[in-house]
This record gives structure tokens, C-alpha cells and sequence, in this order.
């Protein structure tokens, strides 16, 4: 595509769909088609040629067109590729992009979508690509759009590099998966590709599945006309506020199977239509939808469409939990504090380096959004100028005592470990037995046996 022309590579066994195809795209002056009727040169064609998009028909005698897609797959050919497929196989297309496919098109095939899903297709391709120039090492001086992603700070190479990713992705109107634990910062990363991108100056709009009842999230996405009775109120929906913007939809695998078929008609068409109402309404929003599970997984095999999975699934990017990368935690930590101060008028010159040593050592299972409440808990608490851990709530103290772990796993013995704990209990608890081993949920007699001789001294207190 250096001189602006899309080169394409047309596979069909008919060849008169071939021969449609061909004259159509050259018409536009903007393709520049090769047609292959007999599907057994597809492999030799791909190692001596380059191509910014493949029209594949799936079904062909010889070598079918699962066969090619699962050659490409196995040689590494990273060929967008748009499946051309009947009416009564649109099962066989969507697994067709479970291994690797872009999308589909049902013949007959409407030209203007042709057009529309091959100019997706050549832009995911040269965003790929984008993706695999990137270089090994990545700081935040590397990236654009600094500004956009302030609300998750990081040191962390694997977090600068999903940052990277983003701001390419933002770049362009493709659909964004976001997936990982919960309170990792799915909501924050979708506002940071929103203000990296050309939608920034319109609307940021986030739903949540779980905070509406089954059969109240559709109104809430696609909105409601009035009913003949008047009970029900016109209301606006998600979609037409977020119009010229972003629409960020968390924990869809909440979503009820009806709303799932809806949207993703508008994924493909940019339609949809209100409840209530048979009125056609066209869309122009870029969808971000975000989970904290792996809709790949068989658990959701049933439950989720895969047609809408794989269309969403196309760009995703995965946020790795926090601790992974401990060394995060001061700066999320100092970050909170300065924003959560602000807003409560305290004036807190920072925290301490022993409650941010405590920090470190926890597992934090709810990620950054417990990270959060723990500082703003501790900012509520405090009547000095510096945070320490006398400011954590009991339940909090405890909570993290109990919930510490190793950054680096070495395989250790596991008395070394019990001892390790029990040191680290009797320490928070300011060398009292009795509370140390009520913590940790054993007698002190107990406790006794796991102290080191020449630590603290192992006699219990009464």
C-alpha cells in the first residue's frame, strides 16, 4: 500500500463472484484486486506476495477456507482476512475468526459495507503492524499522549507498553476489548484511549451491566420511546449521548443475550433502535467494552454470543492486576493521595516510608480501586501532615498483615515462610504474643514453636 492503493486478494471458487468483486473494487481506483479461483495456489501466492487484505470464501472444494486460515495461522501471516460466506454459515464465519479471522461478510454482499469492512480491515492490519514495530524497551517519554493516562501512573514496562498499544489503538474507530480483575483501571485506560484519540472533544459515556436490572440495561443503552400508556418516559439512552464520542461498557458478560444480538447489529451496522419503537437510528460512536473474565473461556461458551465476542475481541488489551508490578504502589499511593487531599481540602504532605513499606508487602486482590479506598479511608483518619500506618483502620491493618506476599517467587521451605509470617505479626503487634497469635489464628503455644531463637523472644505472654 506504499503508492495509497489496497492491494487485495480475492478467493472464491466462483468465478463469477470473483470477476463482481474485481471490477467493483478497481472501479473505485482505491484496490488493486487479484483474483485466485482454484484455493490450492492461495499458499504459494502468500509466500511470494504481499497483500493489505484477503476476501476468502469458506467454502471450496480442494482446500477449504478454514484450511487456509489455519495455514496462515501456522506460518504467521498477519493478512487481514474478510470471510465471504452464505446465509446458513454464518456459524462456520464466526469460528472462522476465533482462528484469526477480521470479520464477515453474507452474500450478496451490500458494496457500501464491502467497502466499510475492508477499510476496517486494512486499518487493523496497519495498526498490527504498528503494534509489532514497537520497541522492546518503552518509557513514558515515548509516549504521545502522556496526559491521557495520569489517572493510572506507572514505572512498570509492561503497563508503558500497554500504554503504547492504547494511544495506537486510540488512533483509530475500531472496537477496544478491555479485560482484567476487578478495580484494576479498565474505566481509567477506556478514558485515557478516549482522550488519546480524535473523539476527544465529544462525549465519554460509561455504562455498567451490573448496575441495572436485565431488563433496565437496554433502555439504558439504546434508549426508550414513550409507551402507548404513558407509564413509561421517553428516555435517551447511552447511545445517543455518547454520538461523535466514546461508549465504554463494563462487565458485559452480565449482558442478556437479546442486548448482546442488538449490539452487535450496530457494531456491524451502526444502527440500532429504541425500546418501545421500531424507528431506525443510526450511531457514530466508538464502543469500549471491558470484563473482568476471559469470555473465551468454555464457562461463557453458552451464555455469550461468539459472533459478538470476536468482533469485539479483534483489539484487545489485558491490564496485568497490581500485584505484578509492586513497585507501582508508592507512586498509585502518592498519586491518590494528592488527588484525593485536594478534594477533601487536607493538607497531607505525603506518606510515611513505613506505611508505604506495609503497602508493598500486600497482595491487594481489589488492585488499585483498594489502593484508593485504603488512602482516602486513611486521608478521612489522619490529624497530621503526613499519612502513616497509625492512620489505617484496624480492619484495614489486619487485613493487610494477613494478606502479605513475596514480589519476586523463589521456591522457599515452607517453615522458613510460617516463621517469616509469624516475625512479621509479632512485629505489627508490637511484640505481643497473645494479639500476634489471635491474628494469625493459632495458640500462642503454637506460635511459640515457629519463632526464631534468636529473634523476638518466644516466651508467651501471659
Amino acid at each position: 500500500m506504499s503508492d495509497g492503493t489496497i492491494r487485495v486478494l480475492i478467493v472464491d471458487d466462483d468465478v463469477a463472484v470473483t470477476n463482481y468483486f474485481m471490477v467493483f473494487l478497481m472501479q473505485t481506483e482505491q484496490f488493486d484486486p487479484q483474483v485466485e479461483n482454484d484455493s490450492r495456489q492461495v499458499a504459494d501466492l502468500l509466500r511470494h506476495n504481499t497483500y493489505d487484505v484477503i476476501m476468502l470464501d469458506l467454502d471450496m472444494p480442494n482446500v477449504t477456507g478454514m484450511e487456509i486460515l489455519r495455514m496462515m495461522e501456522a506460518e504467521g501471516h498477519q493478512v487481514p482476512v474478510v470471510i465471504l460466506t452464505g446465509a446458513n454459515d454464518v456459524d462456520l464465519a464466526v469460528r472462522a475468526m476465533k482462528h484469526g479471522a477480521f470479520d464477515y461478510l453474507t452474500k450478496p454482499v451490500d458494496d457500501d459495507h464491502l467497502l466499510e469492512v475492508l477499510a476496517a480491515a486494512v486499518e487493523m492490519g496497519s495498526l498490527q503492524q504498528s503494534m509489532e514495530d514497537l520497541p522492546t524497551e518503552i518509557t513514558s517519554q515515548d509516549l504521545d499522549h502522556q496526559a491521557a493516562f495520569e489517572h493510572l501512573p506507572t514505572l512498570n514496562p509492561a503497563m508503558l507498553r500497554l500504554f503504547h498499544q492504547a494511544q495506537t489503538l486510540a488512533g483509530c474507530n475500531l472496537s477496544i476489548f478491555i479485560w482484567g480483575e476487578r478495580g484494576c483501571g479498565k474505566k481509567w485506560l477506556a478514558q485515557g484511549i478516549h482522550q488519546a484519540g480524535g473523539r476527544r472533544d465529544k462525549p465519554f459515556v460509561a455504562l455498567d451491566c451490573t448496575t441495572f436490572a436485565p431488563d433496565e440495561f437496554s433502555s439504558a443503552l439504546f434508549g426508550r420511546a414513550p409507551d402507548w400508556s404513558g407509564q413509561q418516559e421517553d428516555l435517551q439512552g447511552a447511545l445517543c449521548s455518547a454520538a461523535g464520542g466514546t461508549l465504554f461498557i463494563n462487565n458485559i458478560e452480565h449482558m442478556t443475550p437479546q442486548v448482546q444480538m442488538r449490539l452487535n447489529h450496530s457494531l456491524h451496522t451502526g444502527e440500532f433502535y429504541r425500546d418501545n419503537s421500531t424507528e431506525i437510528l443510526q450511531c457514530d460512536v466508538r464502543y469500549i467494552v471491558a470484563s473482568t473474565h476471559d469470555l473465551t473461556s468454555s464457562k461463557f461458551h453458552d451464555s455469550f454470543s461468539r459472533d459478538l465476542l470476536y468482533h469485539v475481541m479483534v483489539n484487545s488489551l489485558q491490564i496485568p492486576p497490581l500485584r505484578e508490578r509492586p513497585d507501582d504502589i508508592p507512586l498509585l499511593a502518592g498519586h491518590f493521595l494528592a488527588e484525593e487531599a485536594r478534594r477533601n481540602n487536607k493538607d497531607i504532605k505525603g506518606i510515611s516510608q513505613e506505611l508505604l513499606d506495609l503497602l508493598m508487602t500486600y497482595f491487594f486482590p481489589g488492585n488499585l480501586q483498594e489502593l484508593r479506598k485504603l488512602i482516602l479511608s486513611a486521608i478521612a483518619s489522619t490529624t497530621d501532615d503526613m499519612l502513616g500506618v497509625e492512620d489505617l483502620s484496624a480492619y484495614s491493618r489486619e487485613r493487610i498483615t494477613l494478606g502479605t506476599f513475596t514480589h519476586a517467587f523463589k521456591p522457599r521451605k515452607l517453615m522458613d515462610l510460617i516463621r517469616e509470617q509469624v516475625a512479621r505479626t509479632l512485629k505489627y503487634c508490637q511484640g505481643d504474643h497473645k494479639e500476634a497469635a489471635r491474628l494469625l489464628g493459632i495458640s500462642p503455644e503454637e506460635m511459640a514453636l515457629y519463632v526464631e531463637p534468636d529473634g523476638i523472644n518466644p516466651r508467651v505472654s501471659p
